[in-house]
């Protein structure tokens, strides 16, 4: 029987290594005994591993007492195709009766195909084991809360301690080099503490923490200038870019440790508290810093001896992650991730066809709107081109004649068609009322309104330019003989282009030009959200108010395209004047539509019930519900305050429930109209009392008759509304746009109230007390509802805490899933964002408040892997549709319907993607 030693030191020289089997400060060894050669078939093999004093949560005492115990005894035998567990005992013969020990031991069997790989890798296997057995046997004798370096949980704190995003070996020195020696070019090499964050690649907002982690390194190498050179910065380098756990607790230690004695004060804390609430944004948890430096110290000083040790870090760092993927659902997010790879066909005629078939499946409600409209253009066009072709005016003006009155017809149709998009009433009624959003895409009224408007531009640039260098010209140049037919229809003969401009057609023609060329232009998002860096008296041109007048020339605009069509120089019997038969309907529905909003804004007046103006530049009005209004979660009302101006209407989103009594908007300044808003509400306000959340707050209108009046308008048809058509909902909102996300989850909220009512109602032989109430309605089918709200300020969560607390207190079925992240604080695994995560589960275990929302809902930081979000979810409701609701800033927008695409195709989950016009 041949005997090896294995011994475990506290330093590695493979990261890997370390992080497989764990690193401890206290080296132990245990002598390998084993039955028979390593280099045989089947064998068996024993290990006893030794646990000194001193160990982590060993005792002594009951050490000395039993030493025979000091050892635990691991038979393994040794196939040819296996690897089995023979028996476990103690050095002195007894069995072990752990039975989380025993289950371990068990599960390390490992099955292999071949056996001489089980015996090249049994010894490192069995070394393996020995970490795993040595920390269970000590288990029972460690203190509470003393967290071994299990393989998870060291990976965990390795994340948890990272001082820079990427580490590229030899090439980041190089590029670390290279801004060393720039921003040392006038210093004389040596780069000072100032400069430091930037030299190493932190923002310009981490130059505080980095100006902390320079001294840090400093301290630590007896390096008391505020300068150092470039071989000092490559020992700088060399620790902060290392991957090993100690190395970074120790950096991390370090920095907190402002006295370098080895002991964190709680001065010290609340220093580094603060530091660490600047760097990442929050200015609520810096205002606290002294009551979260108490709670940490309560936490990891229970003995009150006034300072911690690195042990006590350490321990609050290898807290394993409290979300754990079981091994099927791995393996399916594994089987998934394969799926949902880019297929390339070889074939490009295959490729092809796959395309064609997803794009009609995703668009196939588009399809057949655009396709019949693109039709109706090419006929009503080709129908002119041919009319004219064959009249006696072609002899002298050519086809140009044809193509500018072929453009007209096309012209007429789409000054029609593009007033209807905007016709909300009746977009509102038809998606409340009828099947046809089964068919029709309501969602995309105003980008069809925008195609039609690109159409309308195609048509006067055809129309027009057909007219000025063709038509006119040869009527200008032609001969008296060639001229002769066209008299009758054009007078004399012009010599000019005066001649053409000073009649009606000229000139309402020119006019029509001009006005949508302004309102065109003022309409481009660039433009309308005043993305422009213009000079100031161009500014005040743009934005929202220049964009909402410009866009009411449309008025004249319709008068003159009237005039336009009836004085027509070869068109004079009235029925082939066919302008106004086009426009007919379409005018006097729209108008009907503005006298409608008129008199029902009128006939409705509100009452303010409560304003607040809360962090973030967030205004929200609470008014009485007018009699008769009636709404679904995600839909939006026109507000109007004749305080700011007695003719603008602006929409927002409504985030009470259908169930509440009151309504409210949250309005963030933008723009003007909003910025005036905000100022004439704010000059009512008060500051808060009694704890209540906001920095300034009104309550009660007939207190305070000096509330500006408020006129609503509604409510209107938005894609949110179609939450209830799904089992399943994701719901994403991005700063302000969590609005008709949160009325959504209020909804949910009220129905479980309803629905919980009802059924206690029914087991004591009573009626629901509210049999109208909208939980009530049979057409609620939303089970489970996934909310992620992301935000780039802490006190945005202000704005809806009572939502959220409500539903955390309400949802005792996990019904709905809330996730905040706030993008301020740097992602999870940076050294910046640490002692914040710390705070963070210490906070919410004692206390179930999230230290940066303030909420009971657990923050994330920065921004979601929105991929894994799709998986997830997919994997949760295998078959089932998904309804994907988002309302944000564009920028996101793409991945997130692209994600649902790809998601819908290749799994057996799909995901139907609805975006809010934000």
């Amino acid at each position: 029987m041949g005997t090896e030693n294995y011994n475990r030191h506290d330093h590695y020289h493979s990261d890997t290594e370390a992080a497989a089997v764990g690193v401890d400060r206290n080296a132990f060894s245990g002598p390998l005994t084993v039955n028979g050669p390593l280099n045989k078939r089947t064998g068996r093999k024993s290990a006893q591993f030794y646990i000194p004093d001193g160990a982590p949560g060993s005792s002594s005492s009951s050490m000395r007492s039993n030493g025979n115990d000091d050892y635990v005894e691991i038979t393994l035998d040794v196939r040819d195709d296996s690897v089995a567990v023979h028996s476990v005992k103690t050095a002195g013969g007894a069995d072990v009766e752990d039975p989380e020990l025993t289950l371990l031991a068990k599960g390390l069997e490992k099955r292999s195909s071949f056996g001489s790989s089980v015996v090249r890798n049994a010894s490192a296997r069995i070394r393996q084991v020995s970490e795993e057995l040595k920390r269970l046997t000590s288990f029972s004798k460690r203190p509470v809360g003393r967290l071994d370096r299990t393989k998870s949980a060291a990976a965990h704190a390795l994340r948890g301690l990272k001082f820079i995003s990427k580490n590229d070996g030899g090439a980041a020195w190089a590029a670390l080099e290279k801004r060393f020696d720039e921003l040392t070019a006038d210093t004389g090499g040596l780069l000072p503490r100032s400069l430091f964050g930037e030299c190493i690649g932190m923002n310009k907002d981490s130059k505080e923490f980095a100006g902390e982690l320079f001294d840090a390194l400093s301290r630590r190498r007896n390096i008391t200038g505020d300068a150092i050179n470039k071989a000092q910065l490559k020992e700088f380098w060399d620790q902060i870019s290392d991957q090993s756990f100690d190395s970074r607790l120790q950096t991390f230690f370090d920095m907190v440790d402002k006295d370098a004695d080895g002991r964190i004060t709680e001065d010290e804390v609340r220093e580094i508290i603060s530091l660490s609430a600047s760097a990442n944004k929050l200015s609520n948890i810096q205002k606290q810093a002294d009551e979260y430096a108490a709670l940490i110290m309560e936490e990891l000083d229970p003995d009150n001896r006034g300072y911690i040790m690195i042990e006590h870090l350490e321990m609050l760092l290898l807290q394993a992650p409290t979300q754990s993927v079981r091994g099927e659902s791995r393996n399916l997010s594994q089987m998934l991730s394969q799926k949902l790879k880019t297929t390339h066909h070889g074939n490009p005629i295959r490729r092809w066809y796959e395309d064609l078939k997803y794009f009609l499946q995703d668009n196939w409600q588009r399809c057949w709107v655009i396709v019949p409209w693109i039709g109706i253009m090419a006929g009503l066009f080709t129908w002119k081109y041919i009319q004219y072709k064959n009249r006696a005016v072609y002899k002298v003006l050519g086809p140009c004649v044809c193509i500018a009155k072929g453009a007209a017809e096309t012209l007429k149709l789409n000054m029609a068609l593009i007033l209807l998009p905007v016709c909300r009433n009746t977009i509102t009624w038809l998606r409340n009322k009828t099947r046809l959003g089964v068919a029709v895409p309501f969602d995309d009224n105003l980008n069809f309104h925008k195609v039609i408007a690109m159409a309308i531009t195609i048509g006067v640039g055809l129309h027009a330019i057909s007219h000025l260098t063709c038509d006119f010209p040869r009527l200008i140049h032609a001969t008296e003989e060639q001229y002769e037919p066209m008299e009758q229809f054009f007078g004399d003969q012009a010599h000019n282009y005066w001649h053409f401009v000073k009649e009606a057609e000229g000139y309402t023609g020119i006019t029509m030009v001009v006005l949508m060329t302004i309102a065109f232009t003022l309409a481009t998002p660039w433009l309308r959200r005043g993305k422009l860096n213009l000079p100031p008296f161009l500014k005040k041109l743009t934005g929202f108010n220049a964009f909402w007048y410009s866009h009411h020339l449309f008025v004249i605009v319709y008068v003159m395209l009237i005039v336009h069509g009836i004085k027509l120089y070869l068109t004079k019997e009235w029925y082939q004047k066919t302008t106004w038969m086009y426009l007919a309907v379409p005018i006097t529905l729209y108008a009907c539509e503005r006298l409608i909003r008129a008199f029902r804004s009128s006939v409705k007046p509100v009452k303010i019930l409560k304003v607040a103006v809360y962090p973030g530049n967030v205004l929200a009005l609470h008014m009485s519900k007018p009699q008769g209004f009636k709404y679904k979660s995600g839909q939006y009302m026109f507000v109007n305050c004749a305080a700011v101006s007695p003719f603008e209407w602006h929409p927002f989103s409504i985030t009470s429930a259908p169930g509440d009594d009151y309504l409210s908007v949250h309005i963030r300044t933008l723009g003007d109209w909003t910025r005036q808003l905000k100022t004439v509400f704010s000059e009512v306000c008060q500051p808060p009392r009694n704890g209540k959340s906001g920095l300034l707050r009104a309550e009660n209108q007939e207190e305070n008759p000096n509330f500006p009046k408020v006129l609503i308008d509604g409510p209107y048809g938005a894609p949110a509304q179609d939450y209830k058509k799904y089992d399943v909902v994701l719901l994403v909102g991005l700063g302000i746009g969590a609005t008709p996300m949160i009325s959504i989850v209020k909804d949910i909220v009220n129905n479980m109230k309803a629905k919980e009512e009802e059924e206690n109602a029914l087991e004591h032989g009573g009626t629901p007390k509210n049999k109208s109430a909208p939980t009530s309605a049979n057409n609620f089918r939303t089970t489970r509802a996934y909310f992620y709200w992301v935000t780039r300020e802490q006190g945005s969560f202000d704005w809806f805490k009572g939502v959220m607390n409500e539903v955390a207190e309400m949802d005792k079925n996990g019904v709905i899933e809330m996730h905040n992240y706030c993008t301020s604080v740097y992602e999870e695994g940076d050294a910046r964002s640490a002692l914040i995560t710390m705070l963070q589960s210490i906070n919410h275990a004692k206390n179930g408040v999230d230290v940066v929302s303030g909420t009971r809902v657990k923050s994330h930081f920065a921004k979601p892997n929105w991929r894994n979000v799709y998986k997830r979810i997919a994997l949760n409701h295998s078959g089932s549709r998904i309804g994907v609701f988002y309302c944000g800033a564009p920028a996101p927008t793409k991945e997130l319907k692209q994600l649902a695409l790809d998601f819908s195709h290749k799994t057996s989950t799909k995901f139907d993607f609805h975006k809010e016009n934000f």
